[in-house]
């Protein structure tokens, strides 16, 4: 069993809280995505469990015994760089090997070892060869196989694919998750990457300024994230964020600003108040002008390919609309867009958290 727990991790550099208790139970086979934009404190949590940083308050389990002051070599954990870390006078065969020497295991063994990861990993015919004649991808996988060499407990990977251009990161991404499925080992990921974390986590925790906002799996914290800074940063554009007041008109509640009119599918009464209206902008489509909606004006058409990205200006604010091309929109139209009320999430201004609500069920076809 490799289960990681968290249990209210803290770390502070001086007056600088880096990591502010963090608690996060990963369990046995996972691959946890740590998550968020840089400086918010995703490597310096991996490094604490790795034990190359002492954390300042807080307790780490690993398989249920408490490991917070042990030293990193007896922990039974691989770790796996972003630079890689290869010895350059070293083959590969030797990288892979090494820590396996430094165990004084016997020859044959290391060589019997060695031999089943370099299969596993496509690295039969690169054995011979140093890290200088490598490829960024394939010096990563060696790095990959020196941990897995040892048959760890866990894997902690710290931003392993970011020296690598975007096509080999793809198909790197694409292998190490396949690894995963085929080892089921535990797997703690750093990335400020949101495709990596999308494409590969089982649950992606998401940090910002050294506290988590939100755990859970890639559907959960696209399709309800739980905080203003959870929506803006997943996603590609961002998600559309509007404030808007919230009021009864007959009976139902209704979203209203400048050039803003969406009825949220709720019948009911409530005093007015203000909120953070967000819709994802594949969410958006345009409607007829008569019906309500935001009306905005198009100032730019993106062509990604397969779809096009719009973007307009309405409420005073800057909002993207993307769908499969053609979208059928041209800078300088007028537009009214709409979406389903399914599609509509609302965050309190304040806290910037996101408020329970749930709208009425749509009937099929509509």
């Amino acid at each position: 069993m490799s289960r990681i727990e968290l249990q209210g991790l803290s770390r502070r550099f001086g007056s600088v809280t880096a990591v502010n208790d963090v608690w996060l139970d990963v369990a046995d086979g996972e691959f946890v995505v740590l998550l968020g934009p840089s400086g918010c404190g995703k490597s310096t949590l991996l490094r604490m469990i790795a034990g190359l940083l002492p954390p300042t308050g807080g307790r780490l389990r690993l398989a249920g015994a408490d490991i917070t002051d042990v030293p990193p070599q007896q922990r039974d954990l691989a770790m796996v760089f972003q630079s890689y870390a290869l010895y350059p006078h070293l083959s590969v065969a030797r990288n892979i090997g090494f820590p396996l020497r430094a165990r004084r295991w016997s020859r044959a063994d290391i060589r019997a070892k060695v031999a089943e990861v370099a299969a596993t990993l496509d690295l039969v015919e690169l054995l011979d060869r140093k890290p200088r004649e490598l490829s960024g991808g394939q010096r990563q996988r060696v790095a990959l196989g020196r941990a897995l060499v040892r048959d760890p407990g866990a894997f902690l990977m710290d931003e392993p694919l970011s020296n690598l251009d975007a096509k080999l990161r793809a198909s790197t991404r694409a292998e190490i998750s396949a690894l995963h499925r085929r080892l089921g080992a535990t797997m703690v990921y750093v990335t400020h990457d949101q495709v990596e974390a999308m494409t590969m986590a089982t649950r992606i925790a998401l940090l910002d300024g050294g506290k988590l906002e939100q755990v859970g799996t890639p559907a959960e914290v696209y399709d309800e994230p739980a905080s203003v800074f959870v929506a803006r940063f997943l996603g590609s554009p961002a998600m559309n964020l509007l404030d808007v007041n919230v009021r009864a008109e007959g009976g139902a509640l209704t979203a209203r600003a400048t050039d803003v009119e969406l009825g949220l599918g709720i019948d009911g009464e409530m005093p007015e108040r203000e909120v953070v209206l967000g819709v994802r902008p594949e969410h958006l489509r345009p409607a007829g002008l008569a019906e309500p909606g935001i009306r905005a004006a198009v100032t730019a058409v993106e062509n990604l390919g397969s779809e096009e990205v719009a973007l307009c200006e309405a409420a005073a604010r800057s909002i993207c609309v993307r769908g499969p091309r053609p979208l059928g929109l041209r800078p300088g139209d007028r537009v009214n867009l709409t979406t389903r009320p399914e599609h509509l999430h609302l965050f309190d201004p304040g806290s910037g958290r996101r408020l329970a609500w749930r709208p009425a069920p749509v009937a099929a076809g509509v």
